[in-house]
This record gives C-alpha cells, structure tokens and sequence, in this order.
C-alpha cells in the first residue's frame, strides 16, 4: 500500500508539474511599452549672442528729396521646435512690434526654412509691416524642428520705410530726429 500511495503522490505530483509548465510557456509571448512623446513648441532667434540689430536712414543730399533707408539686415535666423498636440494638427508663428515708431514702418520678410532641420516645417507669409498686433509670419508648423543657430530655419530679412511711400502705413509727416529709437520683435509660436 505504501508504494501505491508513493507512486500515486508521485503521478500527482509530475502531473501537476506539467500541467504548470504547459499553462506559463507557450511558442509566443508579449509585454507592453508605455511611451511618452511631450507636446513642444519651442521658439527663438539665432544668433542669440548678436540679435540686436541696428537699422537707420540716410539723409538726402539733393533738397526737395526724403531720407532713404540706409539699407537691410538679414543675419538673425528664426528656429522652432514643434511636436503637436492630438486638438492641434499645426502651429503657427506670429510677430508683433512692442512701439510702433512715428513715421516709419519696419518690415519682415522671413525665407523659407533652410539648414539641418526636418518634419513638417512651416510656410512663410509674405512681407509684413510690424505693429502692435500678432500677425503670422510662418504659418503650417507640425512635428517639425529647424535645426539650432545660425543657417538654420528661416532667414528673416528686416528694412525700414519712412511713412507715405508706396506700400507704407506710417505717415512721413510724423517722422522726427532722434538718434536711438529702440522698438522690440517678439515671435510666438502657438496654436492655431
């Protein structure tokens, strides 16, 4: 009886084993990943040791002629990085003027993106006159990034225009003499 009852514990025993073995392991297995992609919008103006930039007019030599912008500049670059959000399927850039100068109209004209960046970069507007309100300036950001610094992004070209020319919103009238007006640009990159 003892060895039927050991041989009886031991058939239990190899068949409960098995039954395990059987139950845990089969040809495939699985497990999850948990991944976490953060929504980014990211802007700023490259080179950022040197973005101040100085711009003026030249006086007329000849009476009866008016002040001409004394030329352009176009070495400050825009760079964003963007992930979109699930609401959201682009972004845009807006820039406006904190004080508008009497007489004079700055402008903008920011390139297409150019450089080491990639994903869905945006859309330049045309020219815009700076003021007080946001205005688009790239428009059609998704997940993209422009790459960091200098040649990378949009290349933004500035001039000024004294008021009452063709295309000009200030008024030559209310232009005056002064040596250091300082207006500051501001770039935001939000939702549309």
């Amino acid at each position: 009886m003892k060895k039927l009852k050991f041989t009886l514990a031991l058939f239990f025993a190899a068949a409960a084993f098995s039954s395990t073995l059987s139950a845990q392991d089969t040809n495939s297995d699985n497990h999850t990943i948990v991944i976490t992609i953060p929504e980014v919008a990211l802007v700023d103006i490259e080179p950022a040791a040197t973005k101040n930039i100085t711009l003026g007019f030249t006086p007329p030599t000849e009476a009866g002629l008016p002040i001409v912008p004394s030329g352009t500049d176009n070495t400050l670059w825009l760079n964003y990085s963007s992930i979109k959000s699930v609401a959201d399927a682009t972004r845009n850039v807006s820039v406006k003027l904190n004080a508008v100068i009497p007489g004079i109209d700055i402008r903008v004209t920011a390139a297409a993106a150019t450089g080491s960046g990639g994903g869905t970069l945006g859309n330049p507007s045309a020219q815009l006159t700076l003021s007080a309100a946001d205005q688009t300036i790239v428009s059609g950001i998704g997940s993209a990034y422009t790459g960091d610094g200098a040649n990378n992004g949009h290349n933004l070209t500035y001039e000024l225009a004294p008021g009452s020319g063709p295309g000009t919103v200030a008024a030559y009238a209310d232009l005056e003499a002064t040596s250091t007006a300082v207006a500051t640009v501001t770039y935001t990159i939000s939702d549309n």
